[in-house]
């Protein structure tokens, strides 16, 4: 009978079971049957029985044991061993767990019980994807009647149904038809050579769905066995007259119908003939025809495994059949029929499926025979290969233990050896059959694209699984738990398109067109499609392949105007290098003249060549082709003429190539480009000898330019000046005649000995009676066109511009470090021997003038050279004092303390004087200079370098001479502190600094730079940077030893002050938590914080230290009144904007000058317009304090205007 058991909740699939074997198992002795829907199911369910049975599991079915039970799976993938155990007689009860093979296709012997969960897995084909699913459904009614009928079959037993009587009812009534769930391509190509006509007219008992018959003419249309129209024909509207005729066969078509095989396969084989391996590809399609022939037992599944992998190809499972094939054929030959059948048994390989694999071969042979397909025997290999093979095995290796293990090698070696048909060839063959069956690697989701947007991954059996490929092909795509690829094998990409293109299957897209010099010829980017995947991504393809005639038309245009016309073309030919050559010549002729129009354009040099080049001349390779018999001629058919190019003709002889100033020759750069900062004549300097050339001359420009300069002159010139000289050009005219008369040019000159304002003023007043003035001149020069100056670029040692302008002296000034650097790199092997010869003469001088040296002229008396030496004279710090021979020069010290003695590099050994500079002549009358500087190195050192400016070292000299003063008088830290009130010894101990001492270090420095500034300014009547004596430096050590103790004092008030002014602060802002506040509570406690941070102290220029207090009080005041009402705060945010402006202002102005070269003077006004912000805050926020000076928005921009 049967039974339906309901439940009242939902339970897992496993649970209801093992309670339905409970309840089963109450009943009389009899075998149960449990149907699973897979393998999955059954190993799960399996685990789940052997740990609820607990000891009454046994698992051989010998027990004595009472209530002892046995669990067998049965589905078609055991091994022959294992399924034959079912049907063995046994002596304990049975669970057998069964997949719908138990349905009808076998009858287990005891059931007696049946435990059905409803499900199995029901071959279903996508028409969509092409894939053959294997989903799980539930079953129908007729299906769940017959498993419920094996229960009856020994006697009444029961069969108990996890699934409700509604669920039951509401099931279809029987399966689906496999028709309905397959591909027609077999059916459609048998009707087709039948002559039965369309499928759809067909009276079948179950009609296919018109979706599967479009998806097996495409899978023929695919293999190329029915003619495109055929399958283009079913997506039409005249499906009626289509029908009456059918679809209709090609060649390959009507030979595939006469192979009683899955077309696919046969298409292998015919593609086989054409690439010549038959043979080995007949071995494979009859594998992929039958059930796979290894075995995999659940207990011996690494055993499997490892005799298995002897076989394995890395890149092909296909070949790994090959392998196979020849091994088992090898051994067939060595043993007798029983020993192959237990060697099968032993190597877990099932018989029955080897023979059926080679009675299909055999089968196939003789079919393809009448076809022109003769498949040779698939080589084996010898004896000898095979004892070779062996003997190669590493003794005590796993291959050498493995059965049978040489045999395995020399089949593996012989399918790589070159005897072999090439696997590229048994590939391409396979591939005809799997177009719709490729994928490509997605790195980024780590599986493979397949064709009509499927996603597969490698099945787990597989020898590719454990490495990625491109590309692969897969036999079949099934569709379990995951969609998975089964029998794989890498291919190439090429492969795909070239077989994809033969059966028209491929989409081609291209881009715009493009001109590739490399190739010479117009090109595009062709990307290639198949099925949705990119076969090819951005392949490069000549236009003229495209094949259309507007392609070819365009691709010779752009061959004409890119590669001819516009020199895209590095062609080798003779007329292309004259042409260009031609072409640079009279370009020059229009920049030097500044005339656009006297080439002929572009136009007419396309019309040249389009009247003398073919039509079928597209590329640079057909050009060559054609020119190669052309040339022998008429040599000269593409030559460019003058008067083709310049037809109106050209004088450039007032434009030279050079300019000469004194011994100097430069080049000339001429540029007709308005508006471009280069327009116009431009002089290219060597850096090296920049500084050497003078301004005067250049104002003449070159001879050609001069009229226009007259002419363009008066229209500059102030009004009142300029209609006294009207017409202008006439005037101009007149004055140019007038000056090329009076002032001539020299001889090897470049222009006139007179500047050209003079010549120009006297020749005016001469003609006209109009004086010209200064002032007249200086607004002319603001008002003349770009052009009309003469240009300068500063080259490099490799002619490279570094740097461009109109105003030399600017020029020079903004490369004085790389022109002092490249004069050094060129005399740089001259520089020590000349210092060496200056060395003698100091000392020579020494011994004649005894103390008396010169002064540099304009140099006050702490600058004065060395004694005995004049202002060239070399000498610095550290010297060795070695002679010429040793090459003697500077050496900078380190760490000095004290004035250094004995400056080294001097004649006098005594000396005390740091020089202001050391120079040295280089070639052609160079110069090079270095500056000697104290630099400082902390607050109480300074290191003695050469500086290789003099700005960088006027700015670093007066520090270092501060450092070595603080070096001989700094104070002992508990001295300094012993002066502290008790308030101001609490507030300084909270300081940001992180230790007594470096808070004392910083007060003393600031206090040194406060005593060294007011002594260089009131008593010794010099600048600190120009300290260079050391009895000047004396004077500064007794004044600082004296003065520096009360100044010290007055800066840690300073200190303290600010310091507690700041505490102030925090408490103002910690105290308010309005929301309205937040800002501005936030921007108080950040501006707070960066007028005390660590090292304020001597961050501070020392006129500023003592208003630190007033500025942080005024951000108190600020918090104050923001707080004291709503509109209070709004008039705050007001006030804060004017305060970012003014910041604004700043920080321009800082970024702009970081772009300068460094500049004291600049930066003391950027320092100044920083403080000044801090006035304009006090000011606008707190203005009962009062302001050290007037500040405003307007005085802080117009102050760093000058930046």
């Amino acid at each position: 009978g049967s039974t339906t058991a309901e439940s009242g909740e939902p339970k897992d699939q496993v649970t209801g079971i093992l309670d339905a074997v409970d309840e089963l198992l109450g009943e009389p002795s009899g075998d149960i049957l449990i149907f699973l829907a897979g393998e999955r199911d059954i190993r799960d369910t399996e685990a789940a029985l052997i740990d609820h049975l607990g000891a009454r599991y046994t698992p051989d079915g010998r027990s004595r044991t009472p209530g002892a039970i046995e669990v067998i799976p049965l589905y078609s993938r055991l091994s022959a061993a294992e399924q034959h155990r079912v049907f063995e007689a046994h002596q304990v009860r049975r669970i057998v767990l069964a997949t719908n093979v138990a349905e009808t296709s076998l009858t287990v012997p005891g059931i007696r019980y049946v435990i059905d969960p409803g499900l199995a897995r029901i071959s279903r084909y996508s028409n969509r994807t092409k894939v053959q699913r294997l989903p799980i459904e539930p079953v129908s009614r007729a299906s769940a009647n017959q498993r419920a009928g094996r229960c009856g079959r020994v006697a009444d037993g029961i069969a108990i149904r996890l699934y409700s009587q509604a669920d039951f009812e509401a099931r279809p009534e029987y399966t689906e038809p496999e028709i309905l769930r397959t591909s027609l391509a077999s059916v459609i190509l048998q009707m087709a050579a039948l002559g039965l006509g369309a499928v759809e007219d067909f009276p079948f008992l179950d009609a296919p769905d018109s979706r599967q018959v479009r998806s097996g003419l495409q899978l023929l249309t695919e293999i190329g066995a029915i003619e495109p129209a055929a399958a283009a024909s079913t997506r039409s509207d005249d499906a009626p007259e289509r029908g009456r005729r059918g679809p209709r066969l090609t060649e390959i078509g009507r030979r595939l119908a006469r192979l009683p095989i899955d077309p696919r396969l046969g298409r292998m084989l015919l593609e086989a003939g054409e690439l010549g391996c038959v043979g080995e590809v007949m071995v494979i399609v009859a594998a992929l025809s039958i059930q796979d022939v290894r075995e995999r037992p659940a207990d011996k599944q690494e055993a499997s495994d490892a005799l298995h992998r002897r076989f394995a190809d890395p890149t092909s499972d296909f070949l790994t059949y090959l392998n196979l094939w020849r091994y088992l054929r090898t051994q067939s030959r060595e043993l007798s029929g029983s020993a192959f059948r237990r060697m099968c048994r032993a190597e877990f390989l099932h018989y029955l499926r080897v023979r059926e694999w080679q009675d299909v071969h055999a089968q196939l042979r003789q079919l393809a025979r009448p076809l022109g397909l003769d498949a040779a025997p698939v080589e084996l290999p010898t004896t000898r290969s095979i004892r070779a093979a062996t003997d190669a095995l590493e003794p005590g290796s796993h291959a050498a233990q493995i059965a049978n293990g040489g045999v395995a090698a020399a089949v593996v070696a012989l399918g790589r050896s070159a005897d072999t048909p090439d696997a590229d060839a048994i590939h391409r063959s396979l591939l005809v059959g799997l177009l719709s069956n490729v994928g490509n690697w997605d790195e980024r989701r780590r599986e493979y694209a397949g064709a009509r947007g499927t996603r597969f991954t490698i099945w787990p059996g597989s020898g590719l699984r454990r490495k990625t490929y491109d590309w692969v092909m897969t036999a079949e795509l099934v569709e379990t738990s995951r969609l998975f690829a089964r029998t794989v094998a890498k291919v190439d990409s090429r492969w795909i398109e070239q077989v994809a293109d033969r059966a028209g299957l491929t989409r081609h897209v291209f881009g715009e067109p493009y001109w590739s010099t490399r190739q010479g010829a117009a090109m595009v980017h062709e990307k290639v499609l198949l099925y949705g995947m990119t076969l090819v991504a951005d392949r490069p393809a000549t236009l003229a392949s495209v094949g259309t005639d507007s392609a070819r038309q365009v691709a010779r245009e752009m061959f004409i105007r890119s590669g001819l016309v516009e020199g895209g073309w590095h062609a080798r030919h003779g007329f292309v290098e004259r042409n260009r050559e031609l072409i640079e010549e009279l370009q020059d002729v229009e920049r030097r003249r500044r005339e656009h129009g006297l080439l002929a354009d572009d136009a007419a040099l396309f019309d040249f060549y389009d009247d003398r080049i073919p039509e079928e001349v597209t590329s640079a390779a057909a050009f060559d082709t054609w020119w190669k018999e052309q040339r022998r001629t008429t040599p000269d058919l593409l030559d460019f003429t003058r008067e083709l190019l310049l037809p109106g003709g050209g004088d450039a002889s007032g434009f030279p190539d050079t300019w000469v100033q004194g011994d100097l020759t430069l080049g000339l750069d001429y540029v007709f480009e308005p508006g471009h900062p280069e327009d116009g004549v431009s002089v290219q300097v060597p850096v090296e000898v920049l500084g050497r050339l003078a301004p005067e001359g250049f104002d003449w420009l070159v001879p050609g330019m001069r009229a226009e300069l007259c002419v363009a002159t008066i229209r500059a010139l102030p009004k009142r000046v300029r209609r006294q000289l009207v017409p202008a050009p006439d005037v101009g005219a007149q004055v140019w005649v007038q000056i090329a008369q009076e002032f001539p040019t020299p001889p090897g000159a470049s222009c006139p000995e007179v500047p050209f304002e003079e010549a120009f003023s006297r020749v005016v007043f001469r003609l006209k009676g109009v004086e010209i003035t200064e002032e007249d001149w200086a607004e002319a020069a603001e008002r003349l066109p770009d052009h009309l100056a003469m240009g300068f670029a500063a080259l490099d040692a490799r002619g490279r511009v570094i740097g461009r302008g109109r105003d030399l002296v600017a020029l020079q000034q903004r490369l004085s470090g790389k022109t002092e650097a490249a004069v050094r790199s060129v005399v740089r092997g001259a520089l020590a021997q000349a210092m060496a010869e200056a060395q003698e003469r100091q000392g020579t001088q020494g011994g004649k003038h005894g103390r008396k040296g010169r002064k540099r002229k304009g140099g006050s008396l702490a600058a004065a050279q060395p004694p005995g030496g004049a202002a060239g004279t070399p000498g610095g710090a550290g010297g060795s004092g070695a002679g010429a021979g040793a090459g003697a020069g500077l050496e900078e010290r380190r760490g000095l303390t004290d004035w250094p003695r004995g400056v080294p590099g001097l004649g006098d050994p005594d000396a005390s004087t740091i020089p202001a500079s050391v120079e040295s002549a280089g070639r052609a009358g160079l110069v090079v200079r270095g500056y000697p500087a104290l630099v400082a190195n902390g607050a109480r050192s300074a290191d003695l370098r050469i500086l290789p400016d003099a700005a960088a070292q006027l700015g670093a000299h007066g520090a270092g001479v501060t450092a070595l003063a603080l070096a001989r008088t700094a104070l002992p830290t508990a001295r300094v502190t012993s002066r502290w009130s008790a308030q101001e010894s609490l507030i300084l101990a909270a300081s940001p600094y992180r230790t007594t001492e470096a808070l004392v270090e910083d007060v003393q420095a600031a206090a040194a730079r406060v005593v060294a500034g007011r002594w260089a300014a009131l008593a010794s009547g010099c600048a600190l940077a120009e300290v260079r004596r050391r009895e000047v430096f004396k004077a500064l050590v007794g004044v600082m030893r004296s003065e520096l103790e009360d100044e010290v004092y007055r800066v840690a008030r300073y200190a303290a002050a600010a310091l507690k002014a700041a505490r102030e602060v925090e408490r103002v802002v910690g105290k308010h938590t309005s929301l309205t506040l937040l800002n501005t509570l936030q921007e108080v406690r950040e501006h707070a914080a960066s007028l005390v941070p660590e090292g304020f102290i001597t961050a501070t220029p020392p006129e500023h230290l003592a208003h630190l207090e007033r500025y942080l009080r005024a951000l108190v005041m600020r918090v104050e009144k923001a707080a004291s009402s709503p509109s209070a705060a709004s008039q705050d945010a007001a006030l804060a904007f004017q305060v970012s402006q003014a910041r604004e202002v700043v920080d321009k102005a800082r970024a702009k000058a970081a772009s300068l070269p460094a500049d004291p003077q600049r930066e003391a006004l950027l320092e100044e317009a920083r403080w000044m912000v801090e006035e304009l805050r006090v000011s606008l926020f707190a203005q009962t304090l009062g302001t050290s000076r007037k500040v405003s928005l307007q005085r802080i921009t117009k102050l760093l205007s000058a930046i």
